[in-house]
């Protein structure tokens, strides 16, 4: 059984940074793509940003490009997402997650496994 869990969320002020962490047990992490969503009150699970398995090919939702970067170190089965620029609406619970079989995802529905999730909130 793969269990996910995040770190590293909290709270920081607009133009701020914050790492979060995501470590993995169980299963071969390599075999993973992994992505990070998020949700804020009132609204809907967003995709944020997903990883390939080899970890060369990000993908990104439009608001968060050149402010964010995902990676992976399939050595310490963790998965990374470095947020710098943060902006209010950056504000939400952020979760990982793991897809097995899939080479890239960004829909939810295809990804297998998920974490507890992570508050980041950020203050003007």
């Amino acid at each position: 059984q793969v269990q996910l869990v995040e770190s590293g969320g909290g709270l920081v002020q607009t133009g701020g940074s914050l790492g979060l962490s995501c470590a993995a047990s169980g299963g071969i992490f390599s075999n993973f793509a992994m992505g990070w969503f998020r949700q804020a009150p009132g609204k809907g699970r967003e995709f944020v940003a997903a990883l390939s398995r080899s970890g060369d090919t990000p993908l990104y939702v439009d608001s968060v490009k050149g402010r964010f970067t995902v990676s992976k170190d399939n050595a310490k089965k963790t998965a990374y997402l470095q947020m710098n620029s943060l902006k209010t609406e950056d504000t939400a619970v952020y979760y990982c997650a793991a897809a097995l079989g899939m080479t890239i995802a960004t829909a939810p529905q295809h990804y297998d496994y998920w974490g507890q999730g992570t508050q980041v909130t950020v203050s003007s």
